[in-house]
């Protein structure tokens, strides 16, 4: 349920547990981000479904991951039940009407939703360095095949077209190293073996055409609902540095891509970041000093973050003091670690004189929680404690044919489902090789040696180029340089995280 400029949440509690006031999310401060946090089972995903809600009914498009697999209910119309029917009466919800939500599924590796891909020079080295765990030296060597690329006009799609030049520098690696320094074939058979690995994990869905469009993510449906982008994430989760990595690289291109609009009514995006101690996990201080940035800064763009984690000590200092809207699930207090997060989730709070706030979080039942909002002028109001409003989607996942239905009827079905694959470096290199080899008055290809075939199904000859919305050569060759290179501020902060990862492990 939202109004023309805020979203209800729910419902604050006096004392004696009556009802108080509703308490809503300011649009215009929905761009100055967020943290939803809470024990497993306190109701951190209704939460989330909630706001989704509350976004895609003010036209703001959503984009979340489904981690568990019970976000897709948001899809249809809820049910009338008795606890849900009640929790709107005491959070006086009227008129409290069933709704489904214009959803679009995306699933990296295809099957629970449209396919989502990036290609490898969209990726750039330094976060594909990360994703891969390299260290200083194998990182030095995947920025110079990815030079090499862009002066030899090798386009970087997918992954075989990275494991043929990387096969190709191992074999000139003398000529190479007079221009750039020593690459050992060490080095790169150790990033082969760490791509056989990333490939084994998914990584080969992920890399290829046709590449996300920014633009797919941020649809309205015709009734002006802004569509809420769910990505299957309960496989993904199984290769969580995946996970994490994607999840900064789609937000490292939504930096890249949008305009400065500084501070809208409404927010142009809302990205919902779950299971955001993956970002952090054994993070050095200049990453987290560099996302702290990120964040910053990227809401000028019009796109705020929120970060959906257990506890608050899962996001750094730095990137907290950043998120303004805050909505606190009860926190368990047996261990010293538990009893440091809620004093923790506590201090963050403007005090209410009403209640204890650290002794409040351990106590709230299931779909209560502790709500803070940003209000006129950007302050953060009172905390209060809030029962938070039923969803008016469905709780809970839906049926594989429900789904199915919906992707079938999706705005972009068809669109990203057959993988393109047209020439790129794989079959550049195979050809040069093919005339390398080749024997005098012998035509190019007949029967020279090639590089080996990564899986791909092809021959040693070169395949006629197919259509392709992205990248020629030059644009390609442009946007690795800047990925490498960082000219701008903006992009000197974005890809200085994404550096920063192997240098500081």
């Amino acid at each position: 349920m939202a109004d023309d400029a805020s979203i209800f949440l729910g419902a604050s509690r006096k004392p004696d547990d009556s009802y108080q006031h509703a308490e809503r999310l300011l649009l215009k401060y929905g761009n100055r981000h967020g943290l939803v946090t809470g024990a497993t089972g306190t109701g951190k995903t209704v939460s989330l479904q909630i706001m989704a809600e509350g976004f895609s009914d003010a036209g703001v498009p959503v984009f979340c991951a489904d981690v568990k697999g019970d976000l897709s209910g948001i899809a249809m119309k809820g049910t009338a039940q008795d606890f849900l029917l009640k929790r709107a009466a005491q959070v006086k919800l009227e008129p409290y009407e069933f709704e489904d939500f214009p959803v679009i599924f995306w699933d990296l590796f295809g099957e629970q939703g449209h396919p989502i891909r990036a290609t490898v020079s969209e990726m750039g080295p330094l976060l594909l360095s990360r994703l891969m765990n390299l260290t200083e030296a194998q990182e030095g060597v995947m920025n110079i095949a990815f030079r090499i690329a862009d002066e030899e006009g090798l386009l970087l799609l997918d992954m075989k077209d990275l494991q043929a030049l990387l096969a190709n520098i191992a074999e000139r690696a003398a000529e190479i190293a007079a221009r750039y320094g020593n690459v050992t074939k060490q080095s790169v058979g150790a990033i082969q073996r760490s791509l056989l690995i990333l490939e084994q994990q998914g990584g080969a869905h992920f890399f290829g055409e046709p590449a996300l469009r920014i633009m797919d993510l941020m649809r309205t449906s015709r009734d002006g609902r802004g569509a809420i982008n769910v990505l299957a994430a309960d496989r993904l989760m199984a290769s969580p540095r995946l996970y994490a990595t994607f999840l900064l690289w789609l937000m490292s291109e939504l930096f890249e891509q949008l305009p400065e609009v500084g501070d809208p009514d409404k927010p142009r995006l809302v990205f919902f970041f779950d299971e955001a101690h993956l970002l952090f996990d054994d993070a050095p201080k200049a990453l987290v000093d560099r996302v702290e940035q990120v964040v910053r800064l990227i809401r000028s763009k019009g796109v705020g973050v929120y970060f959906v984690t257990q506890s608050p000590l899962d996001v750094p200092e730095k990137v907290l003091a950043q998120l303004g809207n805050r909505v606190q699930h009860a926190l368990r207090a047996y261990t010293p670690r538990e009893q440091k997060a809620v004093k923790t989730a506590a201090e963050t709070f403007r005090p209410n004189p009403d209640f204890d706030c650290a002794r409040t979080i351990t106590q709230l039942g299931t779909g209560e929680a502790l709500v803070s909002t940003l209000e006129e002028k950007g302050i953060p109001s009172m905390v209060q404690r809030t029962l938070m409003r039923p969803p008016f989607s469905r709780i809970g996942p839906i049926s594989a044919e429900e789904r199915r239905k919906i992707i079938l009827e999706s705005p972009v079905a068809g669109q990203y489902d057959q993988p393109i694959d047209r020439e790129s470096a794989f079959e550049l290199l195979q050809k040069k090789a093919a005339e390398t080899q080749a024997p005098a008055g012998e035509q190019a290809g007949g029967s020279g040696w090639t590089l080996p075939d990564f899986g791909g199904g092809k021959s040693g000859g070169a395949r006629a180029p197919r259509p392709s919305n992205r990248q020629s050569v030059t644009e390609a060759a442009v946007k690795s340089v800047v990925r490498s290179v960082g000219s701008s501020l903006g992009r000197a902060i974005v890809r200085g995280i994404l550096g920063s990862f192997s240098k500081g492990r």
